[in-house]
């Protein structure tokens, strides 16, 4: 785990190596551990370490294979690196330490750009091949490793985060009308290639970007299950089904604990979390830490939930640590937590993230963590009116249940300039709707959940937060072979039992039934679902100052409505429109936005 910058010239000058660097020491917290930088001819690659696997200085990066002319820089890890490693050496290759990184090099050099496919893993990787000068972009199949592209004539660079390209220079930041419209319509979330700056974009998951010295580039996407029934599973019945889960999920859990450092998890109490616990303490795990995370409560609502955490801490004797976070703290936390993201997210818990990662990071360096069960297994509560109507009609119901706003709304928020004159998010998943290899409306959304929406909200959000103090988080429920099992599950087993049917019952072979019987919970941090006073005032200064009138993205009269009356207006869903329009003038005054 790591982060990872670079610049590609393709007009004959060599690269700019001070940017290079200055993209490197932004991407410093991502990896205390050490600092490299290489450059050749058009190319230079920079790369910040956090030792996870082969702990000595022989697994630093950026790593060139002299014999093979390649170098490269990777962020993430490969599970199997060490199955890939014995494959390779019976091939012929020689291996000069035990990192996985230089697996990654040798795999590419025995295989090509189809070595992604034999990964089990999270990453994004860059590899120069010396003599052709030809660069090869790869980002993991579920996008949980960020890579983040900056285009101008004759120039690419590329980095682990967007603030780390801003830190380079020359980037265009007039915002996107299309990633803004995106934000507004789907609580804060932009859809890969685009961002919210104009001049930066994002390789898409699942994608091999071959780069030509011309700077000419084809791009692959590698991977993508069918949300369809699939004959091999045709006599399965519910308990198979049930068996078939669990089992692949004990496996996605036992992957991620290849390290050569201890393994921690973060345990919210719920269902998901509790059942890598579980699944861990079946594999013989002694001594396990733990790490849960609350909020003071505000308003009458309660902000933790320790009652399930400690339980389940308590039954399978971890080593638990808790923290509660006080409401003044919020207000003091959220500038932090904004300077960690690559991009502006709204979701509460993005906070009560970076807090319990700086925590975490105190004890362990790597963490497993339930993210991605909601979407792979249908939990929310807006799927079961997703899976009563005909597939020809999933795009409008989609639209009706997950969207914030309509289109038409767009026209009383932003200024003429930056709002597109066609419903460009109502495309968007009009397109992903009619897509084939989707059966039912359900299996239709779950696949443009699974494969765009979570990318670029909780995968990012965990991402971005964990890694802001070196922690490395990793995610069983996004397995690929887990993803694929349950893409080909009936709707109706996921749908059951109010949601993650068949993953409750995987839950009752090795939970206490209290925790899998549960009403679902929701991770609120008070302060700012209710607009507690430091809270308030940040937004109010945000967006009263100079700069955000400046820049013309809100009507006034509309911002000054939501201050008048800071918890009355709400999106179609729910949530607080103030702090959605706020958090992305506070997320571009803090990274020098103007």
């Amino acid at each position: 785990m790591c982060g990872l910058s670079g610049e590609v010239r393709f007009d004959g000058d060599t690269p700019d190596l001070a940017a290079v660097e200055r993209m490197t020491d932004r991407l410093a917290p991502r990896g205390p551990d050490g600092r490299g930088l290489w450059s050749q001819g058009p190319v230079a690659l920079g790369h910040r370490r956090l030792k996870i696997i082969d702990l000595s200085d022989s697994g630093a990066q950026p790593m060139a294979d002299p014999r093979a002319r390649i170098a490269g820089v990777f962020n993430g890890c490969v599970y199997n690196y060490r199955e890939l490693r014995d494959e390779l050496t019976a091939l012929g290759h020689r291996f000069f330490s035990g990192s996985d990184t230089e697996v990654v090099l040798k795999a590419y050099q025995e295989w090509g750009t189809s070595f992604v496919e034999r990964f089990y893993g999270m990453f994004a990787i860059a590899i120069v091949e010396q003599d052709s000068g030809r660069v090869v972009l790869a980002r993991d199949r579920l996008g949980i490793k960020p890579l983040y592209l900056a285009e101008t004539p004759g120039r690419l660079r590329f980095a682990s985060s967007l603030p780390a390209l801003l830190a380079g220079g020359g980037v265009d930041t007039s915002l996107d009308p299309v990633a803004l419209h995106q934000y507004l319509s789907w609580h804060a979330t932009v859809a890969a290639p685009h961002t919210i700056l104009n001049g930066v974009r994002k390789l898409p998951p699942a994608t091999v970007r071959v780069i030509e010295p011309d700077g000419s580039h084809a791009d692959h996407r590698y991977w993508q299950p069918e949300y369809t029934r699939r004959a091999e599973y045709a006599g399965l019945g519910a308990e198979d089904w049930t068996d078939a889960v669990l089992d692949a999920l004990r496996t996605a859990v036992r992957r991620r604990m290849v390290a050569d450092v201890p393994v921690g998890v973060l345990l919210s109490g719920g269902l998901d979390s509790s059942l890598i616990v579980a699944l861990l303490a079946d594999e013989g795990q002694t001594d396990l830490a733990t790490f849960s995370v609350g909020f003071e409560s505000e308003g009458g609502e309660e902000g933790d939930e320790f009652h399930y955490s400690d339980l389940v801490a308590r039954h399978f004797g971890t080593h638990h640590h808790q923290l509660m976070v006080p409401s003044d703290r919020v207000s003091r936390a959220l500038d932090g937590a904004v300077l960690a993201m690559s991009e502006p997210m709204i979701s509460h818990d993005v906070v009560a993230f970076h807090l319990l990662s700086e925590q975490v990071a105190k004890e362990v360096k790597v963490v497993q963590s339930g993210q991605g069960a909601d979407e792979v297994f249908a939990g929310y509560h807006w799927y079961p009116a997703m899976a009563g109507v005909s597939r020809q009609r999933a795009a409008e119901a989609y639209a009706d249940t997950y969207f914030d706003r309509p289109h038409a709304d767009l026209a009383h928020i932003l200024e003429p300039a930056v709002l597109p004159g066609r419903d460009v998010s109502g495309d968007f998943v009009r397109a992903h709707m009619a897509a084939p290899g989707a059966e039912t409306a359900l299996d239709a959304d779950l696949r443009l959940d699974t494969h765009v929406m979570m990318v670029d909200d909780p995968v990012k959000r965990v991402d971005n937060m964990t890694m802001d103090w070196g922690l490395e988080a990793r995610v069983p429920f996004l397995d690929h072979e887990l993803v694929e099992l349950a893409a080909a599950c009936p709707p109706g087993l996921k749908l059951a039992d109010g949601g993650k049917g068949v993953l409750k019952a995987a839950g009752r072979k090795v939970l206490p039934r209290e925790v899998v019987d549960r009403p679902k919970g929701y991770f609120p941090v008070p302060a700012i679902k209710h607009m507690a006073g430091p809270v308030l005032h940040r937004v109010r200064e945000a967006l009263t100052a100079p700069e955000a009138t400046a820049r013309g993205v809100f009507r006034q009269d509309y911002v000054a409505d939501l201050l008048a009356a800071p918890n009355a207006h709400r999106t179609k869903r729910g949530a607080n429109t103030l702090w959605q329009v706020a958090l992305l003038e506070i997320w571009l005054q803090t990274h020098g936005i103007r």
